[in-house]
């Protein structure tokens, strides 16, 4: 029996690492150029941007879409 693949490139990665990955990547400053949503602006933390991206599914997709573009420079 084959192992099935998923096609999905957000498969099994959480939240968290994403927006992990992003920061170290980009840095708060960039990323709140790329996503323009408040949290990657004023006070930026990880924790403080995942609380509001788990509520909030229009900034996740664009959060989550950004992820997909980036990850050929990982």
């Amino acid at each position: 029996m084959e192992k099935q693949t998923s096609k999905d490139p957000l498969h099994g990665i959480t939240l968290k690492v994403i927006v992990e990955q992003l920061v170290a990547f980009y840095g708060f400053d960039t990323l709140s150029e790329l996503v323009n949503i408040k949290c990657f602006k004023s006070n930026p933390s990880v924790n403080s941007s995942l609380t509001f991206l788990r509520k909030t599914d229009w900034a996740r997709q664009k959060v989550e879409e950004l992820y997909i573009n980036t990850l050929p420079k990982f």
